[in-house]
């Protein structure tokens, strides 16, 4: 069977867990991050990472196929 290309975007935006979860950061961090954009906790909740939803999952694990 022929090698698999790993998706550029993908790969630089998810990791898989031991358990197979798909880790992935949160959106909407980086702009308007000072100032009247978001406050401290908002910020603060967007620092911390989260798992891919169920039904995306299959379709993140076909574009990393090596992780």
């Amino acid at each position: 069977m022929p090698k698999l290309k790993t998706h550029s975007g993908a790969k630089k935006r998810f990791r898989l867990t031991k358990s197979g979860k798909v880790k992935r950061a949160h959106a909407y961090k980086s702009h308007l991050a000072t100032g009247h954009g978001k406050n401290t906790k908002r910020k603060r909740g967007l620092r911390q990472g989260t798992y891919a939803d169920e039904t995306n999952v299959a379709a993140v694990k076909r574009m990393i196929p090596y992780k």
